[in-house]
């Protein structure tokens, strides 16, 4: 059984360990290592888009005031970039789940100075997150800051997928006109069992999203039962085997974080578990799912669609299997770039949050407990799997 949860079970106390450590030279000043997404000129026409190079979530003034050194980069693959040679010496790592800096162990080890890493945004899984307990680093990130963001992201894809929107806009922009070569694969969301794997914050959302199409039921596997009255309002049921979930669905939202236990959950194997023709869409983590046997399943009409914007690696590839797939019919495929918690206004929400966790670390003021995810050598939530407490 793994675990999905977001909400830690007890509550965390202060962060004191590196604000002890920082307390013996605070007048020292501090890097910081920042990796971002290059926005452009788009970045220079939308002063709201924070979460790019050139407006650096809104975080220039605030440190250069106190006279920290401040790095921003998209550079990020391989020996010779900004990241491996800025995070030897940095303080402090910035990283984001739409352009992911990937701290390995062996960047952890060749960053000496290194005490706090921030994901402006939600999910740490590109952070080696035993390695950061192994050297006592703190990861945080801006829980909640995306929440609105993906579920409604999720609502949309279903509705791409269900509704067969894709070949319809590409019939059109191509200049032709066929109703019945889109309406063969064109339903409706009313009377479809849907269910989410995973539901926590995101998850719970959907839930609550979906209710008004009047689904035939909502279903979801979970490591754990929401509680009595919090599964009341998203009204959905519980169904604990995996193999017994998936066999129910006309339509799985995967909305779990990405751990060991659920990376390539989704296979071979599991996607034969599924209805003939049931649509997936994933905006959680892309490595959940073994993309070859997606493509392969989508191909063969063993699953009708597939959406997302969430990836392997990111960018994705050239060659990636799931930028060209398509069904049988060349449908099926609602991939996007991963932006889903990145409008502007979850920027907005990530950006603060993002200062937030610095300042209350840097004075050591208690975080929000919900934001940790790893501290004192110990993970403080089991969204990352189940952990026996050393």
């Amino acid at each position: 059984m793994f675990a999905l949860r977001t909400t830690p079970l007890r509550q965390l106390p202060r962060l004191a360990l590196a604000s002890r450590q920082l307390a013996t030279d605070a007048k020292k000043p501090l890097k910081v290592l920042c990796i971002l997404y290059d926005g452009g000129v788009f970045a220079r026409e939308q002063p709201k888009l924070v979460g790019a190079t050139e407006n650096a979530l809104g975080l220039t003034p605030y440190f250069k005031e106190k006279g920290w050194e401040f790095v921003v980069t998209s550079s990020k693959e391989g020996p010779e970039s900004d990241f491996d040679k800025h995070i030897v010496d940095s303080d402090i790592l910035i990283t984001t789940p739409f352009h992911p800096g990937y701290l390995t162990a062996e960047r952890i080890a060749k960053a000496k100075n290194l005490k706090l890493c921030v994901t402006a945004g939600v999910g740490s899984d590109h952070i080696d997150l035993n390695a950061a307990n192994e050297r006592k680093l703190d990861v945080l990130e801006v829980t909640g800051s995306n929440v609105v963001s993906v579920a409604e992201h999720v609502v949309m894809s279903i509705l791409v997928l269900v509704r067969n929107f894709v070949p319809a806009h590409e019939q059109i922009v191509s200049g032709d006109w066929n109703v019945a070569a889109i309406t063969r694969d064109a339903y409706d969301v009313e009377g479809k069992v849907i269910g989410t794997l995973g539901a926590g914050r995101i998850g719970q959302r959907v839930l609550q999203r979906l209710i008004p199409f009047n689904p035939k039921e909502l279903l979801y596997h979970d490591y754990q039962r929401l509680p009595a009255d919090v599964e009341k309002s998203v009204q959905a049921r519980h169904v604990e085997d995996l193999k017994e979930f998936l066999g129910q669905l006309d339509i799985l939202t995967i909305n779990c974080p990405l751990h060991e236990s659920t990376k390539g959950l989704i296979n071979k194997e599991t996607l034969s578990y599924l209805k003939k023709g049931a649509l997936i869409v994933n905006t959680a983590r892309g490595a959940i799912c073994v993309a070859e046997d997606v493509a392969e399943a989508l191909k063969s009409g063993q699953i009708g669609g597939y959406a997302g914007d969430v990836w392997p690696q990111q960018p994705a590839p050239q060659g990636h299997p799931w930028r060209s797939m398509r069904g049988p019919h060349g449908n099926g495929n609602g991939m996007t770039p991963h932006y889903s918690g990145s409008t502007l206004d979850a920027q907005s929400r990530y950006a603060a949050g993002t200062k937030e966790i610095i300042e209350n670390w840097i004075t050591g003021q208690e975080q929000n407990p919900a934001n940790v995810i790893v501290t004192g050598g110990e993970y403080a939530t089991k969204a990352y799997g189940q952990r026996i407490k050393k």
